[in-house]
């Protein structure tokens, strides 16, 4: 049963990226038709983000009561009515509403599926599978520029992604005779309740996984949101250059992940974290050093490479932290944490560099894999 509902997971991440970078490749189109200001696309961002950070925390007394499958299934189709949803908005306040079950359905989809596979699958194929998210997340802007340049605007874009998703929690439906039971096997029989959020927090090395998931996902996003805008200002690059590796980074996190899958045969979850560390720093000294613009180009791609297996890496190791019954409860808060960061962490760069000098970009990663790296062998620590 398993294996039969490996390929419907698979599916599912990539119906779980499909939708992430809608809303940024629609905006400037967006923005013009509803006539409100390019900077209002944050408000629709930050109510998803709630709605994700909420869902999350929820995700392990949900998934109790419902079982991994329902949980996904139901997420599924909630993210789906909500690109529904998005399509038919003819106003800037409709977009807020539907951000709603858009946040929700995202954070639930997430950490259920996250938790189901670090419980029953091997760490390669949780690394495979976030390398699904990552093609989800190239088609969806695909998508879109098809039905902007086509003609069709941006509602036709945000239609079509609505009826993947339809076929998707269709699949979901029909596969629930395959999902295990919330009380079989890695579903909970450590423990008969749901912990509560201070409880969690108490756990041994909980904090510590907290705030690794809160810097790794504060500096991917920082680097996705300012590298272009560090190339060009203080690199001298060429915008279109800029932009191009801007899209590399995200290029190399995918590509990484398909090939970190092959190394997880050889290194155990933590190796892999810290190999993903070690080639960070060689990407930020590489962005950082006065060198020829070649080399921090090729710096931004290995970064990419370098965020590759942390986060499947750290999010396959939760049950063996943390035992199988505190997983989907541990990996709830992580997703949590992860959402925050990104949430908080670029923006505050930005009010950094508005007031000092973009210049800081290497730093301010660099303060982040610190604390990363600190995090996680604290981490490492507690579980042994």
């Amino acid at each position: 049963m398993v294996s039969l509902l490996l390929p419907i997971i698979y599916l599912a991440f990539i119906g779980l990226g499909l939708p992430d970078a809608l809303l940024g490749s629609a905006w400037p189109v967006m923005h013009q038709e509803l006539e409100v200001p390019l900077s209002w696309s944050g408000g629709v961002f930050m109510i998803i983000s709630v709605g994700t950070i909420i869902s999350s925390l929820l995700s392990d007394r949900l998934t109790r009561r419902l079982g991994a499958g329902k949980v996904t299934a139901i997420s599924v189709a909630m993210t789906c009515a909500a690109l529904f949803g998005f399509s038919c908005s003819r106003s800037y306040l409709a977009l807020c509403l539907w951000a709603v079950p858009y946040g929700l359905g995202a954070g639930g989809v997430d950490a259920a599926l996250n938790n189901y596979v670090a419980l029953h699958y091997a760490s390669r194929h949780m690394s495979w599978l976030h390398c699904m998210w990552g093609i989800g997340t190239t088609l969806g802007p695909y998508i879109m520029g098809a039905a902007l340049s086509g003609g069709r605007g941006w509602s036709m874009g945000y239609r079509v992604i609505g009826f993947l998703q339809l076929a998707l929690t269709a699949a979901l439906v029909l596969s629930l005779p395959l999902w295990k039971s919330p009380g079989g096997s890695g579903g909970g029989a450590e423990r008969t309740r749901a912990l509560s959020l201070p409880e969690v927090v108490a756990l041994p090395g909980a904090k510590a996984v907290m705030l690794c998931f809160f810097c790794y996902c504060a500096l991917e996003q920082t680097v996705g949101l300012w590298a272009s805008s560090y190339l060009v200002t203080v690199r001298g690059i060429d915008a279109v250059t800029a932009a191009h590796y801007g899209s590399l980074f995200y290029l190399g996190i995918t590509v990484g992940r398909a090939v970190s899958g092959f190394i997880t045969m050889r290194l155990n979850d933590s190796q892999m974290v810290r190999l993903g560390q070690g080639i960070l720093v060689l990407g930020l000294v590489l962005v950082f050093l006065p060198l020829a613009n070649s080399f921090a180009l090729a710096g931004l791609i290995i970064i990419g490479l370098g965020c590759a297996p942390v986060y499947p890496s750290l999010i396959h190791a939760t049950p063996a932290h943390f035992g199988a019954g505190r997983s989907q409860a541990i990996i709830g808060v992580q997703m949590a944490s992860a959402y925050v960061g990104t949430s908080l962490m670029p923006p505050l760069f930005g009010w950094i560099a508005a007031h000092t000098t973009l210049r800081l970009f290497p730093v301010y990663l660099t303060v982040l894999l610190v604390f990363m790296f600190v995090s996680h062998e604290r981490l490492c620590r507690s579980a042994h």
